[in-house]
């Protein structure tokens, strides 16, 4: 884990998150145990479950009694609808509120973006 000033349950629903956006947890799939987390990252595995715990309140994992925990039916698309929403407040309205004071409109900025995707 890494020591971003972030509580470590945090980074563990993160992970889980970003391994569900990536396509390596797929919807139905088992996600590793909190003792399996807990282990592979050194930390206590209450951390861990509390992690995890958080994810099945947000309707992204659910539980098998017995068996585990597993990635629920349509959580992908939560989570991405989640992450652009996210990535608008973060990136866009900033984006958009400077273009603003220089004067530009959203069709100015479209052509700036296009250039700038087809530069990378």
């Amino acid at each position: 884990m890494r020591d971003d000033g972030r509580p470590l349950f945090v980074q563990i629903a993160e992970q889980i998150e970003t391994s569900i956006v990536d396509g390596s947890l797929a919807e139905e799939a088992q996600v590793p145990s909190t003792n399996e987390l807990a282990a592979f990252h050194r930390i206590n595995p209450a951390t861990a479950a509390k992690g995890v715990h958080q994810l099945v309140a947000d309707g992204v994992l659910y539980k098998r009694r017995g068996i585990g925990m597993f990635v629920a039916t349509g959580a992908r698309t939560l989570l991405l609808d989640r992450r652009r929403e996210e990535f608008a407040k973060a990136y866009l309205a900033p984006l958009l509120a400077e273009a603003r004071k220089l004067g530009m409109d959203a069709e100015q900025v479209k052509k700036m973006i296009d250039v700038a995707g087809e530069e990378s």
